[in-house]
């Protein structure tokens, strides 16, 4: 596996992992190489987008991280970082978010973030598990989703 800057030409694949978790029942919202090319590679608060890529290019998992600036759209603390992590479901459990993550502190590190919030559906499990395993900290609730916090070092 390799981790690296995702870009403007991976949108498609990109899009493709989004495609397999809406197939799989794990995503709700809809996508296309706009939306990803839009909201997670060419955000004007975006500090980075990594992909992961197997042996023979293709795309297993992605995490996004962006500055959470006044008005954004998850309510989270001006100066944070903002995270999204999304992981094919055939690739899933092999260590890519975290392996991800570890791209994703650095960042953070270099940024001058000192604090990342994950914004999880509350019913979403798999999610909740992942970022608690990483240490995240659950620090806000609604019926609807789970606010967790990590403190970057």
């Amino acid at each position: 596996m390799q981790i690296r800057p995702a870009n403007p030409n991976d949108a498609a694949a990109l899009n493709s992992i989004l495609q397999d978790l809406i197939t799989a029942g794990k995503r709700a919202k809809p996508s296309s190489p706009a939306f990803v090319l839009s909201h997670y590679i060419a955000h004007p608060d975006q500090i980075q987008c990594s992909l992961a890529i197997d042996q023979n290019g293709q795309a297993l998992g992605f995490q996004s991280l962006k500055r959470a600036v006044r008005g954004n759209p998850y309510g989270t603390s001006i100066g944070w970082g903002i995270i999204g992590t999304h992981i094919r479901p055939s690739a899933a459990r092999r260590g890519l978010g975290r392996a991800l993550f570890e791209h994703t502190k650095r960042a953070a590190q270099s940024n001058n973030i000192r604090e990342i919030e994950a914004l999880i559906a509350a019913h979403n499990a798999p999610a909740l598990s992942f970022y608690a395993s990483l240490g995240f900290q659950t620090y806000k609730k609604s019926a609807e989703t789970v606010g967790k916090s990590f403190k970057v070092l």
